[in-house]
Formats: structure tokens, sequence, C-alpha cells
């Protein structure tokens, strides 16, 4: 990127940004200002618009959209003037201080003229909508939808009369049926083609609640752009001032927008800022590397490590590095309390009572007793007989005996246990006490 096209795109961005404090000065001042409404919503800003540098605008059907900040909406109302309707519009536009554009219908304009020369009184930006609204520009033969065109813009032309020249160079398709020759003829023409970027249905048989929850859900979901409506519709005047009310409490600003002129130029903007969501390289960009050409490719010499040492600082450190560490000695004060001595147990505080040999049996004969229960167990859950029922406690019987064996070692004790055993047909409990001794 050039020296000279970044000083352009940085006096653009300047621009810009004086731009949109500019708006914010005016919203301000345009609120304040709103007699009797303080608290009025107001007009955020003014935006410039070249038609023949963007001749299509409208994410619903064009890539571009107009240059808009989040939170900000243009107001665009279709098919008037009605008087009945689009004088209550204006009413509720003027109680706020709000700025719209209006695309007029020529043989509205042509019953109606008085309707159009209000609009332009109020401050808002007139542009067309064809003569009489066909919904068939998309496949009318060209010549015929040039006619269609050309005679709108001169109905409302003639209801301007010596104020013609403030007729706005913006269409919108009826119906947005668009085709390429009639976006080709327009182009020609110098006039920018209004899509929207979204709508609230208020041309169908819909409530009033119904077109105010589309245009805000809708709004909410863009998060800016162009909302379509019409003047002529008596649901529109039900719903428009709560929706200006919602955009107030949401912190939404309206935008006004007007034509560029040889005394007026467009507000300067960056391409990317034409797209509703800019792609995120678009946004930011990180400065870039530079690319370095070095002149020559020379090697310098390895440092030594005596470029980096002193005389002195090296003998200090082979002296330190001889005599070794000089760790702390452990500490030889011994404690307050180490001449203190706790009195040793007594070896027959731990004896059982009995022996070994009671306490061992005891262990068998409890184990006994739980083989004998879960024996009876298993034969009411298989309904053993008596006979099969005894030879399976003998068998655990016969087990309980060697292990006792076992664990003390001696013939006399695994008979004793067996005969424990076999004498005891009911539960045996046996106590084995622990004599506690207090110290």
């Amino acid at each position: 990127m050039s020296g000279a096209w970044r000083g352009v795109r940085l006096w653009r961005q300047t621009a810009v940004a004086f731009g949109l404090l500019a708006g914010l000065a005016a919203h301000a001042a345009s609120a304040a200002d709103c007699p009797g409404h303080p608290n009025a919503l107001g007009t955020s800003r003014t935006l410039v618009v070249d038609p023949r540098e963007h001749p299509r605008i409208g994410t619903m059907q064009y890539r571009e959209t107009l240059p808009l900040a989040d939170h900000e909406v243009v107001l665009t109302f279709d098919d008037g003037p009605l008087p009945r309707n689009s004088n209550q519009i204006l009413d509720i536009l003027a109680a706020e201080c709000v700025k719209a554009t209006f695309f007029t219908i020529g043989n509205m304009a042509r019953a109606y003229p008085e309707g159009v020369r209000k609009l332009l009184a109020a401050g808002h930006s007139i542009g067309t909508h064809s003569q009489t609204h066909p919904l068939t520009m998309n496949r009318m033969p060209i010549e015929r939808a040039k006619q269609e065109i050309d005679d709108g813009i001169a109905s409302a032309k003639a209801a301007l009369g010596d104020n013609s020249e403030a007729l706005a160079p913006f269409f919108r398709i009826p119906g947005l049926l668009r085709a390429d020759k009639v976006e080709e003829y327009l182009a020609e023409q110098g006039i920018q083609i209004w899509s929207a970027d979204f709508l609230a249905d208020d041309w169908r048989h819909i409530s009033s609640q119904r077109v105010y929850d589309l245009a805000i859900s809708r709004l909410e979901a863009k998060g800016k752009g162009i909302l379509l409506l019409h003047d002529i519709q008596a649901r529109t005047v039900a719903a428009l001032p709560r929706i200006l009310e919602t955009l107030k409490a949401r912190g939404y600003r309206i935008v006004h927008v007007v034509p560029a002129t040889a005394d007026r130029p467009a507000t300067p903007t960056e391409p990317q800022e034409w797209l509703l969501h800019p792609p995120a390289d678009a946004i930011a960009h990180w400065p870039e590397i530079p690319h370095f050409v070095f002149a020559s490719l020379g090697s310098l010499p390895v440092p030594a490590r005596a470029d980096f040492e002193d005389a002195q600082d090296v003998a200090m450190l082979q002296e330190t590095s001889s005599s070794g560490p000089s760790w702390p000695e452990p500490s030889e004060i011994a404690p307050e309390n180490a001449a203190v001595a706790l009195a040793a147990p007594a070896s027959n505080l731990f004896e059982l009572q009995g022996g070994l040999d009671v306490a061992l049996r005891g262990a068998a004969l409890s184990h006994h007793n739980r083989a004998v229960s879960s024996n009876a167990h298993e034969a009411r859950t298989r309904k053993l007989s008596r006979r099969e029922a005894r030879r399976l406690a003998n068998g655990r019987n016969a087990r309980v005996a060697h292990a006792g064996h076992q664990g003390h070692g001696g013939a006399a004790n695994a008979r004793r246990s067996s005969g424990a055993a076999t004498t005891h047909r009911g539960p045996v409990k046996q106590l084995v006490q622990v004599r506690k001794r207090h110290v």
C-alpha cells in the first residue's frame, strides 16, 4: 500500500469519526429541539450517499447496504401520499424529530400533490416508486418498465413544482421484483435502487401488534439496517409510535439519508462499511512484518569467553569455587524437654483373658455360627432334605475345624472345634472378655 493511499485512508477514517461525533451531537440537539418533547428519539446523523458509486443497496436482494454503524436504522415508507394515513405518519415522526425517506407513487402524487410538498416541508427525503405500482416489472418489456420509472419521476416533480430539484435520485422497485434490464436502466440514469434489510409485513392483513413484533424482532436479528414500511396503512400508523419508543429504549439511532450534490459531497466511507456484516479481516488489520533487505551477508566472529570476563572477577570466582560451599552448621542445642521420659506400658496391659487359645476358639465358633445360618438359608432356598442339609453342614464344620488346626498348629484344637460344632445344635455364643487395665 503506497504512502499516498495510506494518507487518503487515514483522512477518510478521521472524517468518518468526526461524522459520527457530529451525528451524536446532532441527535442530542434534535431531540432537545422538539417542542413539547424533550425526550424525543431525534435523528442521530445525516448520511450523504452518491448513487453512482453504490447503485444498489439493501441486503434483501443486494450485496451492499447503507454504511451504518451498529444500532443505526433508516426508516423508509412506500406507496404514498395518502392524506388519511400519511399525515398521521408525518405527525408521529415530527413528534420524535425523526427524518425518513418516502418513495411516492406517481398516481398518488398527482392525486395528492399537497402530500408530497408536506414531505419536503418536513425535511424528509423523497424518492419514487413507479407510476402505477405494477407487480410485473420483473417480466414486463423494458420499454414499459422505463415508462413506469420516468412517469413516476415526472409526477413527483410536478407535485413539487419549483422545488422539483429536491427530488432524490432514489427508486424502489414495486414489490422488490427486480430485473437486470431495469437495474441497468436505473444505473444509467444515475438513480440508486433501494431494496431493504428487513420488513414488517405491514401491507398484509395483520394486526398492528404483529407489525410491531416483526419490525423489532427482525431489527434485533440484523442489528442495524433499512426498515421498509408503508405510510398508507392504518396498521402502520398504529404500530409506529411503539416502534419508535422501543428504538429509543433499546439505544437505536435514526439516520437520515440524502443524495450527494455539487455543494454536498458524499460522506467518506470505506468499502467494507457498505456490507451489513463485513468479514473479520476487513475490520482490523495488524501491522505487516517489514521485509528487510541486507546490503551484505558477511559473518561476524564468534565472541570468546575472555571478551566478557575481567581478570579480578575471574580470580574471585576461582577462589570461591575452590573453598567449597559454606553451609550453616546444624544446631546442637537440646530442646528444653529432652530429659523428660514417658512411662513404659506394662506387659500385662494387652493380655487376653483365657489366653490365645480361647480367642482363637471363639473366632472359629463365630465363623461356625455364620456357616450354620448360611446352610439353613440355602436349605430353605433350595428346599433341600434334612439329610442333605446335615451333610452340607458337616462339610462346612470340617472345613472350619481344618482352619482352626492350621491356625493353631495342634490336633487337640481341631477336635475341640469339631466337638463344639457337633454338640451344639442351635446358635452358639462365646464371650471373650478383655481385661482393661488403667495406667
